[in-house]
């Protein structure tokens, strides 16, 4: 009887030690969980999909760009420049565009044109370190893909996060 309380406490511990370990970024599990459903999602989809990264400001305005990458390369990027009135809720689009072929990448404003592979890597590598003047953030509501990933400086008061909220990724 002894032997067995011995072994459920040992059990108990080692489980809690393994629980503590910190990885290279913050979200390190959860960031790897979400890269393993991207790569499904890539696979099944011949890497042909869309996302839409969404910006929002406490001013009422707003910005959504979509993304289209065929076979793995980026084939099309949207971008639209919006506001909210405070009073009625209404939309109003304020600036939109459509960059096609040798035009991708043509205009300043809207995220840049790269695949969700590229987005995951920036992730990993820049948005997602660990910073002692910042909070980091990750969610993977796609299911179960990248919806955020970034950082927030604690001295910043407004617009300050610094990374990428994609609101939808769907296969073509």
């Amino acid at each position: 009887m002894k032997f067995r309380i011995y072994a459920l406490l040992w059990v108990a511990l080692v489980g809690l030690l393994a629980g503590c370990r910190k990885d290279k970024n913050e979200n390190g599990n959860e960031y790897e969980s979400s890269r393993q459903a991207w790569s499904n999602f890539r696979n099944t989809s011949g890497n042909s999909y869309r996302y839409m990264a969404t910006t929002a400001s406490w001013t009422g305005f707003g910005t959504e760009t979509t993304i289209t990458v065929t076979a793995g390369k980026v084939t099309e990027r949207k971008y639209v420049l919006f506001e909210i009135n405070g009073g009625t809720g209404q939309r109003t689009d304020r600036e939109t565009w459509t960059e096609t072929g040798a035009a991708i990448g043509s205009h300043e404003a809207g995220e840049p044109a790269i695949t969700l592979d590229e987005v995951y890597s920036k992730a990993k590598n820049e948005w997602l370190k660990k910073r002692d003047n910042a909070e980091i953030y990750f969610e993977a509501k796609n299911n179960g893909m990248i919806s955020m990933a970034g950082y927030r400086e604690k001295e910043c008061v407004d617009d300050c996060f610094i990374g990428i909220k994609i609101g939808l990724i769907q296969k073509l």
